[in-house]
């Protein structure tokens, strides 16, 4: 049966291939950009928050970037293991790559948000945030919020092309739409109905990131060609290697822009210091 149903990929035209898979990955990266995007334009409309809430939207966005740095490199060498070991017959290991990167990416998402939750003021300076008061006050408060969903956002990201590599790219776009859809629709209500401010902006945030990982969950347990199994989970060394390496190349891609507005923001502090000094 798992035979069967991966034998279109192996029968089919390359070019009906591509648009199958390209298209939903293209939009679901474009639609994974909306939240921030999203974010901004709510938050700079909102005349209590304005330029302050704006620029603590600001300082937190490379923090989660690093998150989906982690995810994505997980989940993109997950995506070409599995890819690979299907195209070799080796259904077995691609299984047990599924399994191994799940926990991966459940462990360093728990792992990441305590060291966010714990080491937040150094790190909210680190970024900038400490260019005034109204801004590292903001920044905190988006910062907290947007931390407690770190675990439903890194697992979505990251089973996003598992799922694609199962066979299914629609579903992997459809889960990221629903996410973004529900933060589009709640981002108005929580800022200038209720009030909430930069809480808010952030809470709608992981809602969506919620629903996704709730869809992913969802298709973890209806797998067609990799459905992972209990002895899946148990950590192989050499298998979660392979997919780290498969997927380095997607973390530095990511990471990389951390760097840049983590030398943008020393540069910006120190003129800041000279300026005062």
């Amino acid at each position: 049966m798992e035979k069967e149903a991966n034998k279109f990929l192996g029968e089919e035209k390359i070019g009906k291939l591509m648009r199958m898979y390209s298209i939903p990955c293209i939009i679901s990266l474009l639609v994974g950009a909306l939240y921030n995007i999203v974010d901004q334009i709510f938050i700079a409309n909102a005349t209590y928050l304005g330029s302050y809430g704006n620029a603590a939207n600001t300082v937190v966005f490379p923090l989660t970037v690093i998150a989906l740095a982690i995810a994505v490199m997980i989940g993109d060498g997950c995506c070409a293991f599995v890819s690979i070991s299907l195209g070799m017959g080796r259904t077995e290991k691609a299984k047990k790559s599924v399994g191994n990167s799940i926990v991966m990416v459940l462990v360093s998402s728990f792992v990441l948000a305590a060291v966010y939750l714990f080491f937040s003021d150094q790190i909210i300076a680190m970024f900038g945030g400490t260019v005034n008061a109204e801004t590292f006050k903001h920044s905190k408060e988006y910062f907290f919020y947007i931390t407690l969903g770190i675990p439903f956002y890194m697992f979505g990201q990251a089973l996003n092309p598992i799922i694609r590599a199962d066979g299914n790219p629609k579903f992997a776009m459809g889960s990221t739409l629903a996410g973004a859809v529900i933060n589009i629709i709640l981002d108005p209500v929580f800022i200038f109905v209720f009030k909430w401010g930069m809480m808010g902006a952030a809470v709608a945030t992981v809602i969506g990131q919620v629903v996704t990982a709730v869809l992913a969950i969802w298709y973890i347990k209806n797998m067609k060609l990799v459905k992972p199994a209990g002895a899946d989970f148990r950590m192989d060394g050499s298998i979660c290697r392979r997919t780290l390496i498969l997927g380095l190349t997607s973390f530095l891609s990511q990471i990389s822009l951390v760097a840049s507005i983590w030398a943008l923001a020393g540069m910006t502090a120190s003129k800041n210091s000279l300026r005062s000094f």
